[in-house]
């Protein structure tokens, strides 16, 4: 009699405690009664009736991921491999939402089938309009096209899209050699076209330098010469008062001023012989030569003196 109380007191004992459940953080419980929906469980420890009620499957609210692998043909027949990653969420805690998650789909695996192939089909419908050079800058159009088409639908099962992630883009390995070729020409046009506008710019500069150049030395010898001028100018006028006045004090001295020509002419001489440097030097030593210079010289000095007296 004992023994029967004591296992009917172990009983009550498993039963009680297996009125208790606990579900963990970021879960939620489904419970069922005789196999048909019951209630939802929130995270903590929650009170379910012995025996009868279930925790027919845990689901998890926090956010999901899965990365993708498939390829799509645009209209101009080329074929493009997408990889990309999906994040998806349970849409929110509603109990609506969560019977939607746990019942809509026999297993996660039957979900995910579902998942992924709705989204290639959406990636693959929307890639058949477009040609093949337009899909490298389409990331961002694809991705808002996805989410626009599947929403509804992840709604329905109570999940929703939160990104979708385009990680690489490619093509058949024909299609990307004649894309890299076109690159590397279209690189090769704007460098030769950078190099020749770096050419012109620096022939322009160097035939502006040398304009420039000939201007200036121009200017410097047109002023080199006006001021030779105006020298040499300066030099005869004061060569001619320097006669003048010599000729002046040879009249009022009462001497000849041919003897002023003659100091000249021997000056001059002079002159030629300290600085010929060794050049030969040929002059008329006859007395005829002498008396035809002496005749110049004082004709030149008739002629200095009508000058002085006008």
């Amino acid at each position: 009699m004992g023994t029967v109380y004591i296992v009917i007191a172990v009983l009550v004992v498993l039963i009680i405690l297996s009125s208790f459940v606990t579900v963990q953080q970021g879960t939620i419980g489904v419970t069922t009664i005789f196999g048909k929906y019951n209630r939802v469980l929130f995270p903590g420890l929650n009170f379910k009736i012995p025996l009868i009620e279930k925790v027919f499957k845990r689901i998890t609210i926090q956010n999901r991921s899965v990365e993708l692998e498939f390829q799509a043909i645009t209209i101009d027949q080329a074929n493009v491999y997408f990889k990309a990653m999906l994040l998806y969420s349970v849409w929110n805690q509603d109990e609506e939402t969560i019977k939607n998650v746990a019942f809509k789909f026999v297993d996660e695996r039957s979900f995910m089938q579902a998942l992924v192939r709705t989204i290639e089909g959406s990636i693959r419908g929307f890639v058949a309009t477009k040609r093949q050079s337009e899909v490298l800058g389409l990331r961002r159009d694809i991705t808002e096209h996805v989410k626009e088409q599947i929403d509804q639908t992840l709604e329905e099962w109570g999940y929703h899209l939160q990104d979708l992630q385009m990680n690489d883009i490619t093509f058949d390995e024909v299609i990307m050699k004649s894309m890299a070729q076109v690159v590397a020409s279209n690189n090769l046009k704007a460098a030769a076209e950078n190099e020749g506008q770096a050419l012109l710019i620096t022939k322009t500069k160097a035939a502006e330098a040398d304009g420039n150049a000939i201007k200036i030395a121009a200017e410097a010898e047109r002023q080199a010469a006006q001021l030779r001028g105006m020298g040499v100018a300066l030099f005869r006028e004061e060569v001619a008062k320097g006669m003048t006045m010599a000729a002046k004090e040879m009249q009022q001295a009462n001497l000849d001023t041919s003897v002023i020509l003659f100091s000249m002419w021997t000056e001059a001489i002079k002159h030629f012989a300290e600085n010929s440097k060794g050049n030969v030097i040929f002059l008329d030593g006859s007395s005829e030569g002498m008396d035809h210079t002496m005749q110049q010289m004082m004709a030149m000095n008739k002629l200095m003196e009508q000058k002085s007296q006008r």
